[in-house]
């Protein structure tokens, strides 16, 4: 059975489509990384302790990581395209209740509505790329998820030269691109229903790939979610504690440590850009290989360079380990090609809580030891990548299953 019995396909690649879903993802993502991109503006102004930045991060990464999945189960089942702006709504909101905050439970209020915001958009979205791609799943994903890469690292460079000198309530300037975000949006919503993806889809869609049993599919799946852990658990060491890391042990300003940030998330942008094409060419598993292994000498030698080496290593990190994530959530979506939506939620919300686990568990180790030593012990993560030995050749199985 294949995907033939979905709704109807684009026979070619939409790339106008693909191009605002991508825009979308920017705007979204460049206000959900204004978050972490105000800590140390949070930090000073309202007294936290390392320890509760990362259970702000927590708040934020929970709720939009536990929605996902139930989110995208319920869409697969009865397919809502106007729910993208009612997404970006909610995180309208979020960015609104942070700038006027005045405690520290306003804060976490704000923090719930970026992440409700970012459970809502992900798993349709990434469904309406799918529909887009004309077959080239990959790269479809990849230009998807290079939006929010592209927006993620623009949250930085935005707190440093914008919100920085102009305190916490410039943070409501960005509820216009929210609000420009809701109209493109909405837009795309009446392409997906025009197209007829709005339909229930039929009973006989498969849940699973045709060549692999129930079993192997739970048993990828797990190693899958165990690749994501080792990627976000790194990540959070990242997103939450560089800027500090780079302040503390080479008393660089916040500025200056802000942009560090950016240039780390812009080189994993790149990384993500190449990472879909690259599997869609030489195969999925091969790139998921060599983007968490590979990375194991750079994150083991971070810790005990220089400034000059730690940006240079910290590109070549952010590169390489963020060609995964287009390859993992592609390669889960043709495990079970029937629940694209609950694949897609489970995966970015997965990714999401590992982030907002991460960066708890590593604030409070930070809290305990030192900034430093949270780098060292995360520089042993990539190593759980060896589990991609037990990931079945999905293009294997697939030539073999056409050859019969």
């Amino acid at each position: 059975m294949t995907e033939a019995v979905a709704p109807t396909k684009t026979s070619t690649t939409a790339f106008p489509i693909l191009g605002a879903i991508s825009f979308c993802h920017m705007l979204n993502d460049m206000m959900q990384s204004l978050l972490p991109a105000i800590y140390p503006i949070l930090k000073g102004g309202f007294d936290l302790s390392f320890g509760q930045i990362g259970l702000l991060t927590l708040t934020y990464q929970i709720t939009a990581s536990l929605l996902q999945p139930l989110i995208g189960l319920f869409t697969d089942r009865r397919p809502q395209p106007y729910s993208l702006p009612f997404g970006m709504g909610s995180t309208l909101l979020g960015l609104v209740t942070l700038a006027f905050a005045v405690n520290y439970p306003m804060l976490l209020l704000g923090a719930g509505f970026l992440g409700i915001g970012s459970s809502i958009f992900h798993p349709e979205s990434s469904r309406l790329a799918r529909l887009a791609s004309g077959g080239a799943h990959g790269l479809a994903q990849s230009l998807f998820q290079v939006g929010g890469n592209l927006g993620s690292a623009l949250g930085p460079l935005l707190a440093a030269f914008f919100i920085l000198p102009r305190g916490q309530s410039s943070l409501a300037w960005f509820a216009l691109a929210a609000l420009g975000g809701m109209g493109v949006l909405t837009l795309l919503g009446h392409w997906y229903k025009s197209q007829g993806h709005a339909r229930p889809p039929g009973r006989r869609i498969p849940v699973r790939h045709a060549t692999l049993s129930g079993a192997q599919v739970k048993r990828a799946v797990l190693v899958l979610i165990a690749l994501i852990f080792s990627k976000y658990f790194y990540l959070a060491s990242i997103f939450s504690y560089y800027t500090f890391y780079l302040m503390h042990r080479f008393a660089l300003s916040t500025r200056d440590s802000q942009v560090y940030l950016f240039v780390f998330l812009a080189a994993a942008a790149v990384g993500t850009v190449v990472g879909g094409p690259v599997g869609d060419r030489i195969g999925r598993k091969k790139v998921i290989w060599a983007s968490i292994v590979g990375i194991l000498p750079f994150t083991l030698v971070l810790p005990y360079v220089g400034l000059t080496a730690t940006i240079a290593l910290s590109v070549v990190i952010g590169l390489v380990l963020s060609s995964a994530f287009s390859a993992i959530v592609v390669y889960a979506q043709e495990l079970m090609p029937g629940r694209v939506g609950m694949v897609s939620g489970l995966f970015f919300g997965f990714a999401f809580g590992m982030g907002g686990i991460g960066a708890a568990a590593l604030g409070a180790l930070a809290d305990w030891t030192s900034i430093e030593f949270v780098y060292r012990v995360c520089a042993f993560l990539p190593l759980i990548g060896l589990l991609t030995a037990l990931l079945p050749d999905l293009e294997g199985g697939a030539r073999k299953e056409a050859s019969r």
